[in-house]
């Protein structure tokens, strides 16, 4: 090996040891805390490794959620949710960037795609803020409005029924420019050569975007979706805690709202069950890993191409 190419080596060493640093420290780490999940954990002495040592092994932390009344209602909110996230934070993407990518005027296509950029870097915290400024019963813009046309005020933190709408709106809402982006980065890799040779031959944009834009697009919306599918164990906590709880309906839209997340969340902080907590975040990560390959070896298996690995 040359010495400017080992030179060049250590160079390129240099600039990723930071990331492998802090790979090791924040990712590797921790996963020595894993032991938890398989230990019927109890501070006893007052030291965390000396109390961990001296508590049994036990695999009651993985029976008690999936035998809980609880376990139902949570794994069907948190899959059927990312589900429809999935499935949305594909599909509306893609129609927006496209249709921005079809416009002549360049210049409202930056100013859209700037202020819809915009909620990704807001936190759930101000959004719910917002929400609720919305949906005050007493003083929301949307019960004014519907008064306003005679109708009645509805209590919306106090009524199930909406939110599942709501949640999925604002999950999009929030992911949507940052999604569009991703597309409209891989739409400007297309040759217009193709869609001039299409308009010549008679094609509508309708055809052009069916036979040439979504199968180029495939490979990035492969990636997406094989993404997607591992995280639909996993929920936006902020989404489903800090969105109900602004309103003070944590417990009226606990039917709609209560994830895997949000129940690892309130087991830790109110019952102080580390082992539990850990157990079912265990499950999380497995049951990702595991989508996650599955799915990239069935894109493997029809369309190698496609596939991440």
């Amino acid at each position: 090996m040359s010495k400017d190419k080992k030179r060049r080596n250590r160079q390129i060493a240099l600039f990723t040891l930071p990331g492998f640093i802090w790979m090791l420290v924040f990712s590797y780490l921790p996963m020595f805390g894993l032991v938890i999940a398989f230990k019927d954990f109890k501070n006893s002495t007052g030291n965390f490794i000396t109390s961990l040592f001296a508590s049994d092994w036990t695999f009651n932390n993985f029976r008690i959620f999936f035998t809980s009344n609880d376990s139902g209602l949570i794994l069907r909110n948190t899959i059927l949710y990312n589900v429809v996230f999935m499935v949305l934070n594909i599909a509306v993407p893609l129609i927006v960037a496209i249709m921005l990518h079809e416009l002549l005027q360049k210049r409202w296509a930056k100013a859209y795609q700037t202020a819809s950029f915009l909620p990704y870097f807001l936190s759930w915290i101000v959004i719910s803020y917002s929400v609720y400024a919305i949906l005050n019963p007493q003083t929301g813009l949307m019960n004014k409005i519907i008064t306003a046309v005679g109708g009645k005020g509805v209590d919306w933190y106090r009524t199930p029924g909406y939110w599942p709408f709501i949640f999925v709106f604002l999950n999009v809402w929030k992911n949507l420019g940052y999604n569009t982006i991703i597309y409209l980065a891989a739409l400007t890799g297309i040759d217009r050569s193709l869609y001039e040779a299409a308009a010549i031959d008679g094609a509508t944009k309708w055809e052009q975007a069916k036979h040439i834009t979504v199968p180029l697009l495939k490979p990035v919306i492969t990636v997406i979706f094989i993404l997607g599918l591992g995280s639909i164990f996993r929920s936006d906590f902020g989404l489903f805690y800090h969105i109900p709880i602004t309103g003070g309906g944590t417990a009226a839209l606990r039917p709609v709202s209560e994830t895997i997340d949000t129940y690892i969340y309130k087991l830790l902080m109110k019952s102080q069950n580390i082992s539990q907590s850990a157990a079912i975040s265990f499950v999380q990560s497995v049951i990702g890993f595991l989508l996650i390959f599955g799915a990239n070896k069935l894109v493997k298996r029809y369309d190698p191409e496609r596939a991440i690995y």
